[in-house]
């Protein structure tokens, strides 16, 4: 069966990170940082994620995805697929994300304030949105820990 991971979680959290350590070999990876942040960008990700879908690959959506409103369409999408949807939260303070954005370098860095307005509107992931797992994820000792989310 597909699957759609949604990514969760602040700018410098580590959501690319863990796509690459845990999801890279299973899941195509569909971000606005690969597709651009230009017009029409949220259409751009589903097509990507439908297209997946269709060849009946997995993809993995790494962006923040903080509010229900965004996440909404790409879990709609998912279950129209018939795909199994997967929330990721990936945990972790502004102030440690802020410090892991600080190292970045060129696009990928985003001005501090965007981890601080991002944090404020974070709303965590239910299985009531629809969700087939939520499950929360820590690096420790630069590796993920995985736990179903309570």
């Amino acid at each position: 069966m597909t699957e759609v991971a949604i990514l969760i979680g602040l700018p410098g959290a580590g959501k690319t990170s863990f796509f690459q350590a845990r999801l890279a070999a299973t899941h195509v990876h569909v971000s606005k940082d690969v597709i651009g942040h230009g017009r029409d960008a949220s259409r751009r990700q589903l097509d990507e994620v439908r297209k997946a879908l269709r060849a009946g690959r997995s993809a993995v959506v790494d962006n923040t995805n903080p509010t229900v409103a965004d996440r909404a369409p790409i879990l709609a999408l998912g279950r129209e697929m018939g795909a199994r949807v997967v929330a990721y939260v990936l945990d972790t303070t502004p102030r440690e994300s802020a410090a892991r954005n600080r190292s970045r370098v060129g696009k990928g860095r985003v001005p501090d304030v965007a981890v601080f307005v991002t944090s404020k509107r974070l709303q965590p992931p239910t299985a009531g949105e629809g969700f087939d797992a939520v499950y929360r994820v820590h690096a420790e000792g630069g590796d993920f820990v995985v736990v179903p989310a309570e």
